[in-house]
C-alpha cells in the first residue's frame, strides 16, 4: 500500500464518500406520499410562524410596507435554492435531505457541515415556534404571563431573553416525549390541518382586507405620533437597507420545504414529485405571505404593528373581537402543527449522522419497543427546549436564517460541482498540469465535450474564487445607502472591480463542458442560477447583526469540534475504506483473505452490513 504524506490523507478523509450502491427504487420504508401529500407537508412545515409573526415583526422594526418585497427577495432566494435541492434529490432519491446527498456526490465534511447546519435549523426551528406560540398565548391574556415572568426573573443578558420562558420548554420537551415514545405523524391529519392553516389565512385576507386604507403604505413622516420608530415614512420608511435586512428575516418564512427531500425513501416517483412538491410549496407560500403583509400594513400603519402578535392587536385596534379570538385559536393550532412539523425531521438527522459515525454512535440507539432513536430524539428536544427558554424570538429567527443560508450555499456550490464533474471523475481529485494547459482550459480552447480532471479543477476553484469575491462585495453593499449619497467614490470603484471579476469568473465557468447525465430534474440555466443563490444567500447572511454571527460562530465551534476530535476517526466509510485497503494490501503480498490476520479480523469485529453494500442508513421508523 503506496504511503501517503499526512495532509493527502488528511484530505482523503475529508472527502471520502458514502456508498450509494442503489438507486433508490429499493427501500425498507413503503412509498406511499404522493404530490399532494408532499406538497401538504412542505406547507403545513412552512407556513406557520412566518404567517402568524413575522409580517408584523418585520414591517414594524425593518422594511415597513417594503415588507412585500422583503418577502419576495427571499421568495426568489429560497426558489433558486430549491431548484438546486431538487436536482441533489434527483441525482440521490434516498432519505436524508441535502446531508446525504452531498455525503454520496461531494464529501464527507461538507456533508457534516450541511448536517451539523440542518441541526440548527430544526432545532431553532422548534424553538422559535414554540417562542412565537407563547408570545400568542400571552398576547391573549393581556401580556401578562410575561410582565409577570420579567419581574419575578429577569435575565439582564444582552443576548439572551428578557426572562426564561418555561411555557415554551415544556411544550417542547412534551412534543420530544411524544415522539421518543412513537407517535406517527400521519399525513391526512398534516393535510387537514394545513387546510385550516389556509382558511384561517383566508379569514386574515378578507376581514383584513375590508378595512384596507391604501394611504397607510404613504405616511407623511410628520404625521408619525411622537414615540413611534417610524423612519422616513412612505412605503420604505428604512430604505434599500431596511428592505434587505427584512429579506434575511422573511428568508427565516420559506425555511422548511427542505423537509420534503427527507422523503426520499418515502415519496412515490420521487424524482418528478419531489422536486414539483418543493415548486408548488414555495408558490403557494409566497403567496400567502404576499397577501398578509398586504393586508397587515395597509390595515394598520406599520409602526403600529404587534411585532410577537400581530393578527390579536390588528383586529383588537379594529374592534373585531370575534374574528380575533378565531384567527388566535386558528393560529395557535396552526403553530401547533408547526411545532411537530419543524421536530419531525430532527432525529431522523441526528440517526443519520450517527449511524454514519460522523457523531456519536450512541444516538443512533433505537429502543426495541418504540422503535424510535429515544436517545437522538430526547437530547435534540433538551436543546430546543433550552433555546427556547433562554433567547427571544427575534434571536431565533436570525440564528436559524443564518445557518439554513449557509446550508443553502453549500448546496448550490455542490450542483456546480456535480455538473461541471462526470461520474468518472467523483473519485479522483488529483490533476498534475502546466500554467499554459490552465490558460488555455480557461477559455476551453480544446473544446471539450466532456469534463475533464482540468476542467473540474477550474471550475472548483472559480467557485471558490466567486464565494470570496461575493464576500467582499456583501461588504461593500451592506451599508447601500451612504454610497448611494456618494460619500465613498472609491468603494464604488471598488465594487465594480469586483463586479467585474465576478462576471469574468462567471464566463470562464459557463466555458468548461458539462457532464451529460441524465436526471428527471436539472436546475436550469447554469452556472447562472447557482451562482446567484450563492450571492443572494451571502448578501443575506450579511445582513444579520454581529450578535448572530458570534452565536453562529460557537455553534460552528462545537460541530467542527466534535467532528475533528470524534467523527474523522469514527466515521463508517473510514473504517470501510481502511479494511479494503488492509485486503488488498493483503492480497498484493500474496496472502488469501481469509487467513489475513488484520483484515478479517477488522472486519469479524466490525458490523459486516456496514461494508456490504448496505443501505446508506436505515429510518428507524417513519413514528421518529
Amino acid at each position: 500500500m503506496r504511503a501517503d504524506g499526512p495532509l493527502r490523507r488528511f484530505w482523503s478523509a475529508l472527502t471520502r464518500k458514502k456508498q450509494n450502491e442503489d438507486d433508490g427504487s429499493e427501500s425498507k420504508l413503503a412509498r406511499v406520499l404522493t404530490l399532494l401529500d408532499l406538497t401538504g407537508l412542505g406547507v403545513g412545515s412552512t407556513l406557520g410562524l412566518g404567517v402568524y409573526v413575522l409580517a408584523g415583526s418585520v414591517a414594524r422594526e425593518q422594511a415597513g410596507p417594503a415588507v412585500v418585497v422583503s418577502f419576495l427577495v427571499a421568495a426568489v432566494a429560497s426558489a433558486i435554492a430549491a431548484l438546486c435541492y431538487a436536482e441533489f434529490a434527483a441525482r440521490v432519491p434516498k432519505a436524508g435531505s441535502a446531508y446525504v446527498y452531498s455525503y454520496v456526490s461531494i464529501g464527507e465534511f461538507t456533508a457534516f457541515t450541511i448536517g451539523w447546519n440542518l441541526i440548527l435549523e430544526y432545532v431553532i426551528g422548534t424553538s422559535s415556534v414554540a417562542r412565537g406560540m407563547s408570545g400568542y398565548i400571552d398576547s391573549l391574556v393581556d401580556n401578562k404571563i410575561s410582565k409577570a415572568m420579567r419581574e419575578a426573573m429577569p435575565i439582564d443578558v444582552d443576548f439572551l431573553s428578557d426572562y426564561p420562558d418555561f411555557f415554551s420548554f415544556v411544550v417542547v420537551l412534551i412534543l420530544a416525549g411524544l415522539l421518543a415514545y412513537g407517535v406517527k405523524e400521519s399525513t391526512l391529519m398534516n393535510n387537514i390541518f394545513t387546510g385550516v392553516n389556509l382558511i384561517v389565512i383566508g379569514i386574515v385576507l378578507v376581514a383584513g382586507g375590508i378595512n384596507c386604507d391604501p394611504d397607510n403604505w404613504t405616511i407623511d413622516p410628520k404625521d408619525i405620533p411622537l414615540g413611534y420608530n417610524g423612519g422616513a415614512g412612505g412605503f420604505a420608511p428604512f430604505g434599500f437597507a431596511g428592505i434587505m435586512a427584512g429579506a434575511a428575516k422573511c428568508f427565516y418564512g420559506f425555511v422548511g420545504f427542505d423537509c420534503i427531500a427527507t422523503t426520499g425513501e418515502e415519496a412515490k416517483n420521487p424524482e418528478r414529485n419531489i422536486p414539483l412538491a418543493i415548486v408548488i410549496s414555495l408558490i403557494i407560500i409566497f403567496l400567502a405571505y404576499f397577501g398578509i403583509s398586504t393586508v397587515l400594513t395597509m390595515a394598520l400603519p406599520y409602526y403600529l404593528q404587534d411585532p410577537e402578535a400581530p393578527f390579536p392587536h390588528l383586529f383588537e385596534s379594529i374592534e373585531w373581537h370575534a374574528i380575533k379570538w378565531i384567527v388566535s385559536i386558528g393560529a395557535i393550532f396552526a403553530l401547533c402543527t408547526s411545532l411537530l412539523g419543524a421536530m419531525f425531521p430532527l432525529p431522523r438527522v441526528l440517526y443519520a449522522m450517527s449511524s454514519d459515525g460522523i457523531i456519536y454512535k450512541k444516538l443512533q440507539t433505537v429502543h426495541p419497543k418504540t422503535q424510535t432513536p429515544v436517545l437522538a430524539t430526547l437530547l435534540s428536544g433538551l436543546l430546543a427546549a433550552i433555546m427556547a427558554a433562554l433567547f427571544n424570538l427575534q434571536q431565533l429567527i436570525d440564528m436559524m436564517s443564518i445557518g439554513t443560508l449557509l446550508a443553502y450555499t453549500i448546496v448550490a456550490v455542490s450542483v456546480l460541482v456535480l455538473r461541471y464533474q462526470s461520474e468518472e471523475l467523483l473519485g479522483s481529485s488529483e490533476v498534475s498540469v502546466t500554467v499554459p494547459e490552465v490558460i488555455r482550459q480557461l477559455v476551453n480552447r480544446e473544446r471539450h465535450q466532456a469534463p475533464t480532471k482540468l476542467s473540474s479543477a477550474v471550475v472548483k476553484f472559480s467557485v471558490c474564487i466567486f464565494a470570496v469575491f461575493v464576500c467582499g462585495a456583501c461588504g461593500i453593499l451592506v451599508p447601500a445607502e451612504d454610497y448611494i449619497n456618494g460619500d465613498y467614490p472609491g468603494v464604488i470603484a471598488g465594487l465594480a472591480i469586483l463586479v467585474a471579476l465576478l462576471v469574468g469568473l462567471f464566463v470562464v465557468i459557463s466555458l468548461q463542458p458539462t457532464d451529460k447525465i441524465k436526471l428527471t430534474f436539472k436546475v436550469p440555466l447554469v452556472p447562472l442560477l447557482p451562482l446567484i443563490s450563492v450571492f443572494f444567500n451571502l448578501y443575506l447572511m450579511f445582513q444579520l447583526d454581529s450578535g448572530t454571527w458570534i452565536r453562529f460562530s460557537v455553534w460552528i465551534v462545537i460541530g467542527y469540534f466534535i467532528y475533528f476530535s470524534y467523527g474523522i476517526r469514527h466515521s463508517i466509510e473510514g473504517e470501510r475504506l481502511l479494511t479494503n485497503a488492509e485486503l488488498a494490501a493483503s492480497k498484493a503480498n500474496g496472502i488469501d483473505n481469509t487467513g489475513y490476520d488484520g483484515a478479517s479480523d477488522m472486519v469479524d469485529q466490525k458490523d459486516p452490513a456496514k461494508f456490504q453494500g448496505a443501505p446508506m442508513y436505515v429510518i428507524a421508523n417513519e413514528s421518529t
